[in-house]
């Protein structure tokens, strides 16, 4: 079982830094997401954000996509995957919605966290419009940004 979540992770990992680098090529053609979703899709992320730090794994699973629930298939898989692969998701703080941006027909949405030890990070999660509404269909971390003098 270890040696499957370490493949999905990874799987996942390496997709979301090829994803990243793309989305760097093609920004050239994003579009700013109308606020009409903007609300709703920080309301999901937020919620599971929230539902990570109440060990709630039942309730973060709820906002996943039926394609994240079909590759992990127990909200107790999800969370552990999570609590290894995403530390600054498991235990976050201070989430601040950056800019929603349409790429290619698909939102991302970008968020900043602060991790357990203070430390930033910027993620950037793909969401589906299912018939529930809307939900997370994957996370990219991406590169820190540059900060400096």
């Amino acid at each position: 079982m270890t040696r499957i979540m370490g493949f999905i992770l990874a799987l996942l990992l390496a997709t979301g830094a090829a994803r990243a680098q793309d989305s760097g090529a093609q920004d050239s053609g994003a579009q700013d997401s109308g606020a009409q979703d903007s609300g709703a899709i920080e309301d999901v992320i937020g919620s599971q954000l929230q539902a990570f730090n109440d060990r709630d794994v039942d309730e973060a699973f709820s906002y996943a996509s039926p394609m994240i629930k079909g590759m992990f298939g127990t909200p107790q898989n999800f969370g552990l995957m999570v609590e290894r692969g995403y530390p600054m998701v498991w235990t976050n703080s201070d989430a601040r919605f950056l800019d929603l941006r349409e790429v290619a027909g698909r939102l991302y949405q970008r968020v900043l966290v602060r991790d357990a030890q203070g430390g930033l990070h910027v993620l950037e999660y793909q969401m589906i419009e299912t018939p529930e509404g809307w939900q997370i269909n994957g996370v990219s971390v991406l590169p820190a940004p540059d900060v400096g003098a």
